[in-house]
């Protein structure tokens, strides 16, 4: 008797034991609350582990049409996680290579475990190898606001880029330190080859909204720009070849415009505060978004470089009371890079946590405009796009959801942070397919148009 009421006292006591410390798990968990998914969205996602593997087809107005894969290995876990309905997965590798036809080539690796063991550390390791002929550069001053103009001859603008291109083939004479007779056709591109591995690592404060990130990267650049090498050219309206001139990037390196062509290793120490309250990081359909990024590099941490680059942005996202699944998306950012001799390449982007952003034109900022098409030190950006959900389609155990996506851009540079305003804004607009394969991939078509330019562009990711 005593030893039947013993094992009923021992068998109470350890279930109690466990009650209090499931529930003393799941109030752990509270600093996530904000982030629980919708449950037409929880109700779709796959438990356990499984791979999204697929031929990466993509199309770019600079880098040309790519072909490649795509692979994400995702573990989930089961539904009875208390992490389940708050994270979009526990682990995620991500494995992407890819081949285009200027003859960019790219590899990368992406490790990220967020809230680790359902504690608020996040963690996330980088690597990236890439060798891309095919950049673009307009200049780095302000003064790429303006209509297009030929490196050789800047009195010349043109209002299309479909004129400019035309008119930089056209052959003419050499200047000092080039051939007798020039084309300008690969005069505004220059070869980007790099190595780099980033480190980063964020904590979630108080109820998780907030956290505080650092990381580090290191980087090798180097750059070749393509003066003397043979390229299209027309004579008379009659296609033939020629060298290509000094390129723009050269001229300005000579003139002391810019610094960083002979390239070399960048050590970058990053820090970033960071608000979130996003339901499902791939594809929000509510909360908001902000982070105060910031990137030091310097001697003193072993760069070759000595700059620090400042950069804001907010995130917005609400669902609307149509159809089954339309959400309103918004994104400012505003950035500014500070040191004299700050390397030209930085100009090229903006450092996010949640990923860098091309500055400015392109696919990520303004979609009407050519990659790098304004830069300079200081920029200030604005995105909305209207993510409208049509079908939801289920073949086995796939689920794909299958959306349109109308979109505005604006944005503008200037040389000092203090100018930013309304005054010389750039931009487009245009409209987009979307198609979320088991919500955390998503595939993407969009056309942008701008006075100056119509752009395609296809691939996979949400721009924001």
């Amino acid at each position: 008797m005593k030893t039947s009421l013993l094992r009923t006292w021992l068998t109470a006591s350890l279930g109690l034991c466990a009650a209090v410390a499931s529930a003393q798990q799941v109030d752990s968990l509270s600093f996530i609350r904000s982030k629980r998914m919708s449950d037409a969205d929880l109700a779709k996602k796959r438990e356990g582990l499984f791979v999204t593997g697929l031929p990466d087809l993509s199309s770019d107005p600079v880098t040309g049409f790519g072909v490649g894969v795509k692979t994400n290995i995702i573990w989930n876990g089961t539904r009875d996680n208390p992490l389940f309905a708050y994270t979009p997965y526990l682990t995620r590798l991500r494995a992407n290579a890819a081949y285009f036809t200027t003859n960019a080539r790219e590899f990368t690796l992406s490790l990220d475990v967020p809230y680790y063991k359902g504690t608020r550390w996040r963690y996330r390791v980088d690597f990236k190898a890439q060798q891309n002929p095919a950049n673009l550069y307009f200049g780095s001053s302000e003064a790429t606001l303006g209509r297009l103009r030929l490196p050789s001859n800047p009195d010349v603008t043109f209002a299309t880029y479909a004129q400019y291109d035309a008119a930089r083939k056209t052959l003419r004479p050499g200047q000092a330190g080039e051939a007798a007779e020039v084309t300008d056709a690969l005069s505004n591109r220059f070869r980007e080859t790099e190595f780099m591995l980033n480190l980063k690592a964020d904590y979630a404060l108080g109820k998780g909204r907030w956290r505080v990130m650092g990381g580090y990267e290191i980087q090798h650049l180097s750059y070749d720009t393509f003066q003397g090498t043979k390229a299209e050219a027309t004579r008379n309206g009659e296609e033939t070849t020629a060298p290509n001139g000094t390129s723009l990037l050269q001229r300005d390196a000579q003139q002391g415009r810019i610094f960083g062509l002979d390239g070399g290793w960048v050590s970058i120490l990053q820090t970033a505060l960071i608000h979130d309250t996003r339901d499902f990081e791939p594809d929000p359909t509510r909360g908001v978004y902000f982070e105060a990024a910031n990137e030091f590099s310097s001697p003193v941490i072993g760069s070759q470089f000595r700059f620090n680059k400042l950069f804001f942005q907010g995130r917005a996202y609400r669902k609307l009371p149509v159809g089954p699944r339309t959400v309103l998306a918004g994104r400012v950012g505003v950035g500014n890079i500070f040191g004299k001799e700050a390397p030209f390449f930085e100009f090229q982007d903006q450092w996010s946590p949640d990923g860098s952003i091309n500055a400015l034109g392109g696919r990520q900022s303004l979609r009407g405009y050519r990659a790098n098409r304004f830069l300079a030190r200081s920029l200030a950006f604005a995105n909305a796009e209207l993510r409208i959900r049509l079908a939801d389609v289920k073949l086995g155990k796939q689920n794909f959801g299958l959306g349109v996506a109308p979109f505005a851009d604006a944005g503008t540079v200037r040389d000092r942070w203090q100018d930013l305003g309304l005054r010389d804004v750039r931009f487009s607009y245009g409209a987009g397919a979307r198609i979320a394969w088991n919500l955390s991939t998503m595939l993407y078509a969009d056309y942008g148009v701008s006075k100056e330019d119509r752009l395609f562009y296809f691939g996979i990711g949400q721009n924001f």
